[in-house]
């Protein structure tokens, strides 16, 4: 239970923590700016994608705009169900492609799942954006979010920019990747994220930080289950008691 207060004394630790709070708005300004102005790599490999209606080049995937955001979701080729990690975040993005595309970007999931695999979990959540299997290219591999066997039995793997040893990785991890097409067709790598990096998509997260009792979690989103794997919903407090 937190201390309890007059509202004179709340009223001063609350401006307290406004200031700090204007602070760190500032500095995600000026992180924001940095991104933006990161240099930019040029891609020049030839990547093939499966999807529900045939082969698509990772230029095809633009679907006619310059910028292109991938989410690499963890759902391997092996797996009976997506990381519900990647499920939680993933059920925010439908609400949010009407205003993407009208922002000249296309969000777009990126798996190594087979294309059937991909397609059936998708119809269990009941999403509609689209995704992609990079089940036959290098692609996840090549921004290292996915490992063979061979790299995970050695002593480190490449991820969040940095060498991690290889006990604590997984066939499949998260992250974003984005790229920008110019009109002559030339694709370039301009961002990507990993870890919690992502966390900021999660607008239910962003909601809960705002509650009373926050995350409310031992460890990073512990308390996240798939949408249709939860208990029956909380039943509301009664005020008679």
């Amino acid at each position: 239970m937190n201390q309890i207060v007059s509202r004179e004394v709340w009223l001063e630790a609350r401006r307290e923590l406004l200031a700090k709070e204007k602070e760190a708005t500032h500095l995600r300004d000026r992180i924001n700016a940095e991104r933006l102005a990161l240099p930019w790599v040029k891609v020049d490999k030839d990547y093939v994608f499966d999807t529900p209606t045939g082969k698509k080049s990772l230029a095809d995937l633009f679907d006619g705009r310059s910028q292109l955001i991938v989410y690499h979701f963890m759902l391997g080729p092996t797996w009976e169900a997506g990381c519900p990690g990647c499920s939680f975040l993933a059920d925010h993005f439908d609400g949010a492609l009407p205003h993407l595309n009208h922002h000249d970007v296309t969000l777009v999931a990126v798996a190594r799942a087979p294309i059937e695999k991909i397609e059936a979990y998708k119809k269990r959540m009941g999403w509609k954006f689209p995704w992609v299997s990079s089940f036959a290219n290098d692609f996840n591999f090549d921004y290292h979010v996915s490992f063979t066997a061979e790299q995970l039995a050695g002593e480190k793997v490449f991820y969040n920019f940095s060498a991690m040893d290889a006990k604590n990785g997984h066939d499949e991890l998260p992250g974003l990747s984005a790229f920008y097409k110019d009109e002559a067709g030339n694709i370039f790598h301009t961002y990507s994220s990993y870890a919690r990096g992502g966390e900021e998509m999660i607008g239910t997260l962003m909601i809960l930080d705002n509650a009373p009792k926050g995350r409310n979690e031992g460890s990073t989103m512990d308390f996240v289950r798939r949408h249709d794997e939860y208990d029956e919903a909380p039943k509301a407090q009664s005020s008679c008691h």
